[in-house]
């Protein structure tokens, strides 16, 4: 029995667990499968393989001649030619072509992880979404629950001779809306979760579970200001372009450089049957050097050129995306306040609203007098914490942007 009861309290707390999911769970899911940000991964390995070709020696040349006529020397006619030979660039350009291909490389990372963190603002936009619409319903439902008290209230209130049957009707009509209202949520709901699953690279129809309340805590000065250009990955990328073009001004600077070569040749020589001489049938075995000049030098200025206005070009941009992601952080920033500002003053609509509607509902229950102030001021209640939840969706959306922006991600 007791192995049986620990056994129902571990399945209990799992499920607890599996109910409790929340945004950052959906977050590394999402990281874990979501196909677009896995293909950007594979560019960055497919990079890296770069890097050990950029590194290799060119291919060796290995070369065979037969000689149809033979040629006659004093050892023997010569039958067959082989040769082996092997270009050397010049001292230091294999390891410019292997940091530059590295520079590269680490570019498509920074790019891997940039979209990793576009990935976080979109499952941020996809699930706030569906807390907003959450929290409606809950609202909804209330706001049933106590038109339908309402209802009952000016149902017999009317019955009674106290109030009128105007009153009833109003209920009736504002119970009418709520259920329309509340059955749009419910069809709404499953576009929302076809769209969080879409990131999850989950069933269309998969069940997302939401958390029932989001803490709304004010954000220290500054927050994330020092990480948004060290930290963010288009600054990144920019660094890394920049690095790549100057190691292909070196690499260019090299490639002009004569290149060096050995080889060997290997000549089979037959032997002569017309006389006796010393070596006869001796084959030939002859090393060799070559230098490649390079002779033709507009090539290796223009790409030197190039690299150079590439590198100009990357500081440019560079510049215009440090730019860009600043007032990118002051906008967000400054609707995050906004938003909170708002939900300061939703929370205390939200209070004396309710105090309102509790002195009209007393004064109604007294007088039977007022019941459509009643009415009015229960839309507005209703019409606060609406607002209040998608303003919380809001701000914690623009949190979660203000995150991905600033590099500042679990």
């Amino acid at each position: 029995m007791r192995r049986l009861t620990m056994l129902i309290g571990l399945l209990f707390l799992i499920g607890q667990q599996v109910y409790a999911q929340t945004f950052e769970d959906y977050f590394k899911e999402a990281a874990e499968h979501n196909p677009g940000l896995q293909s950007k991964y594979k560019e960055f390995e497919a990079a890296m393989q770069q890097v050990t070709q950029a590194k290799a020696l060119p291919d060796p040349t290995f070369s065979f001649g037969y000689f149809i006529s033979p040629v006659e020397t004093r050892v023997g006619p010569q039958q067959a030619k082989f040769s082996l030979s092997q270009m050397f660039p010049w001292f230091g350009t294999l390891k410019a072509k292997g940091e530059v291909a590295t520079a590269l490389a680490e570019s498509k990372y920074q790019a891997f992880l940039n979209t990793r963190n576009q990935l976080y603002a979109k499952v941020a936009t996809a699930y706030y979404p569906l807390y907003e619409l959450n929290q409606w319903r809950k609202i909804e439902q209330e706001n049933i629950e106590l038109l339908e008290s309402f209802k009952n209230i000016a149902t017999a209130k009317f019955r009674n001779g106290k109030g009128a049957m105007v009153d009833v009707l109003r209920v009736d009509l504002m119970l009418k809306e709520a259920n329309t209202n509340l059955g749009i949520l419910d069809k709404k709901e499953g576009s929302l979760q076809s769209w969080m699953n879409s990131l999850l690279n989950r069933s269309y129809d998969a069940p997302i579970t939401i958390a029932d309340t989001l803490q709304v805590k004010p954000l220290p000065i500054g927050y994330g200001r020092d990480s948004l250009l060290t930290a963010n990955p288009e600054i990144g990328m920019a660094n890394s372009k920049i690095e790549a073009s100057t190691k292909a001004i070196t690499l260019a600077e090299k490639e002009g450089m004569p290149k060096l070569g050995v080889g060997l040749d290997y000549v089979a020589v037959g032997t002569r049957s017309d006389m006796a001489v010393s070596d006869n049938g001796k084959d030939v075995l002859m090393p060799m050097v070559s230098v490649s000049i390079p002779l033709f030098r507009g090539k290796y200025k223009a790409a030197e050129t190039q690299a150079q206005l590439q590198r100009e070009q990357y500081i440019l941009e560079k510049e215009e995306t440090e730019n860009r992601l600043v007032g990118s952080y002051y906008r967000n920033i400054f609707e995050l306040e906004r938003q909170a500002d708002l939900i300061t003053l939703y929370e205390q609509q939200i209070s004396e609203s309710k105090q309102a509607l509790n002195l009209l509902f007393t004064a109604y229950s007294n007088s039977g007098e007022a019941f459509e102030e009643v009415l009015r001021m229960q839309q507005q209640l209703l019409l606060y914490e609406k607002t209040k939840a998608a303003a919380v969706a809001s701000y914690h959306t623009l949190l979660a942007q203000l995150d991905a922006l600033t590099g500042n991600l679990n």
